[in-house]
């Protein structure tokens, strides 16, 4: 059994075609499109704050830290309206990509669940 969920995930590759899947989706989807408005028009960086956050997150190199400092997820959030609408259409897109990323349905459960958690964290309106 791998000792962290970056090990089991497939490292850092798998984590960047995760990121880069959930952005895709991001793009594509007419129900995303909400969430896509809150981000910048280039989607490079965001991309990259996704890839450092996650790759700490599932225990491995502490990329964002190392980078940004401590995430403050609600607190970089606040400035975004982040309702139950926002929530769900990013957990859209990231089961999307969980689902071409991530082959074992356990470990995809698992990161759903546990990205959910975060996702509904985030909401700052009703």
């Amino acid at each position: 059994m791998p000792d962290t969920l970056h090990t089991a995930i497939g490292g850092d590759a798998a984590i960047r075609r995760l990121v880069d899947r959930f952005y895709d989706h991001m793009d594509a989807l007419a129900d995303a499109a909400p969430l896509r408005a809150m981000h910048p028009p280039d989607l490079a960086e965001s991309r990259d704050k996704l890839y450092w956050f996650l790759s700490g997150w599932l225990g491995g190199p502490p990329l964002y830290v190392e980078r940004k400092g401590h995430p403050r997820l609600r607190a970089r959030h606040l400035p975004f309206t982040v309702d139950q609408a926002a929530r769900d259409a990013w957990m859209r897109c990231m089961d999307l990509a969980l689902a071409e990323v991530v082959a074992d349905d356990s470990l995809r459960a698992r990161l759903s669940d546990a990205l959910g958690q975060v996702a509904t964290h985030m909401m700052n309106r009703g």
